[in-house]
Order: C-alpha cells, then structure tokens, then sequence
C-alpha cells in the first residue's frame, strides 16, 4: 500500500536512487520518513516522481528533516524567504547552479540537504548532475590524503552573489546585488567527517571555495582545481533527468551538484527549499 513502505531503485553505481510507494505531499509516519533518510545517507541523492507539492505541502516535508535553512542571498528578493523560485528563461546567459558546488558553504554551518521540486521543465535539457564525496576522498592516494589531513579551506559566496558578481543581468532569478551586501566568509577542513555516517569526504567546490587557510589564493589554485576536477570525475557521477512533479533530494555534506545549462528555447521553472546543517568537522 502506498506510504505504509517505500521502494528504492538506484540509478548508478557512485550514488542515487529513485524512491516508489511514497506521496511526501500526505502526512508520513516517522518510520517513513526514517526510511527516506536512511535512503538518503546511503545514496547520497534520492529522486521522486509524479508528486503534486505546494508551497505549505514542500515546507512541511522539508520540516520533518529539520529547520528549514533561509538563504541570506535571496533573502529580500524571493516573496517567501523558507523558499528560492529557482526559474530559467529562454535567452539566460546564466544560470543558478552551473558549476559544480555543494550549496552555501560560505555559511559557518551549511546546509545539511535541499529538497528542488519540478514545476515546469523543458522536454529535453535542464537535468542535474550530482557527485559523491566520499568517492572524492576514497579514490585519492595515500599520499594526498596525507597532505590534506589537517588543512582547511576559505569559502566565500563573492563569486556567487553581492554587487561584483553580476549574476542579475545574466540570467533570471535574481540574488541579492544591493549595497548593503557584505560577503560572508567561512573556514572549513578539506576533510569532513558525515556527522551521520562517520565517513571522510572531500568537501571543496567550484562555486564557494577560494584557497587554504594560510595559503594565497595563487598557491592554492594548482591543489584546489585538481581537487575540484578529480571530485567529479564521469564515474563519481549520476545523472537525472526532470520531469513535471520530480523531487531531488540531496545530502549536500556528501555531495556536489551542477545544473547542465542546455535547456535552449524552454523555460525552467523550479522550487527549493534547504534544511539547516551544523558546523563542518
């Protein structure tokens, strides 16, 4: 019977699966919804098709993971700040999410996951890549795993967002670009440790971090872009392709995202909401 168990699918060998026998709109048990988590630390990434969510039904389901995370660099400019309207119109020179990245890292606790629902999608373009961290980390050799024992990494959010960034006239959903933004910069290790699962994983990205602590930004970048090239690397990987009333669910501890920018003609139209994580270890 639908909602008394789930079924999980996975859809690749590094991470992912698609979740059956669940509608997250209704009011889930906690044995369900501690199904849905186990699922989402064992894969990384869980997937869901053909739900119907609104707003009150999406924040709800978001709930029961955790606070929902309110993202300063959209705060003011989405009508509800639980919520980023993530839209993508026919003409955008950019878009959000088209570099590999974990999300707001630049936070002193990032987000632990995000919850995108698919309202409108293109019939063919605009899917979403995740990757595995703790693949990042295990594939790494003795050696370098050595070498970043210890270290740890700046992230700031000024290639992303703030009046220098000039995301806004490139694309369609809008981030804070108002003279009272301040960059918001963070330190974290290289090295995480799932506060869940007790694994290691690498945990830098394209979109937020920008050297080591104690490092120039000049030193860092040979080290950092081979870290962030081999974190994404085809068979660290999933693919998902969107449909009207998808769900993608990720671990953003574990996992790197990026939007594929090749949606052409067709508009995008998708709704996120994130869950409150804690301070990296």
């Amino acid at each position: 019977m639908r909602n008394s168990h789930i079924e999980v699918m996975p859809i690749a060998g590094a991470l992912g699966a698609e979740i059956g026998g669940v509608d997250v709109a209704q009011d889930l048990d906690d044995a369900v919804i501690g199904d849905i988590r186990q699922a989402l630390l064992d894969y990384g990434v869980i997937f869901f098709r053909d739900q119907t969510l609104d707003v009150a039904r999406h924040k709800a389901f978001t709930r029961r993971f955790g606070e929902i995370f309110v993202h300063p660099n959209y705060k003011g400019v989405s009508a509800d700040p639980e919520i980023v309207d993530i839209k993508r119109e026919p003409g955008d020179k950019k878009i959000v999410g088209e570099d590999w990245h974990t999300d707001t890292t630049m936070s002193a606790e990032p987000p632990m996951g995000a919850i995108l629902y698919a309202i409108e999608v293109p019939p063919y373009g605009g899917d979403t890549m995740f990757a595995n961290q703790y693949l990042a980390y295990d594939t790494l050799s003795d050696g370098l795993k050595r070498t970043l024992d210890g270290m740890r990494a700046v992230h700031s959010d000024r290639m992303v967002a703030g009046p220098q960034a000039g995301m806004n006239a490139q694309r369609s959903t809008k981030v804070r670009e108002d003279a009272d933004w301040r960059e918001t910069i963070s330190v974290h290790p290289v090295v995480r440790t799932h506060p869940e699962t007790g694994r290691k994983l690498l945990f830098v990205n394209r979109s937020y971090t920008v050297g080591f602590e104690g490092w120039t930004e000049a030193e860092s970048k040979p080290l950092l872009d081979y870290l962030l090239e081999h974190g994404h690397r085809p068979e660290l990987t999933c693919r998902f392709r969107w449909a009207n009333g998808s769900i993608a669910f990720w671990d953003n501890r574990c996992t790197k995202h990026l939007a594929v920018h090749d949606a052409g003609p067709f508009r995008r139209i998708m709704r996120r909401t994130q869950i409150c994580g804690d301070a990296v270890a």
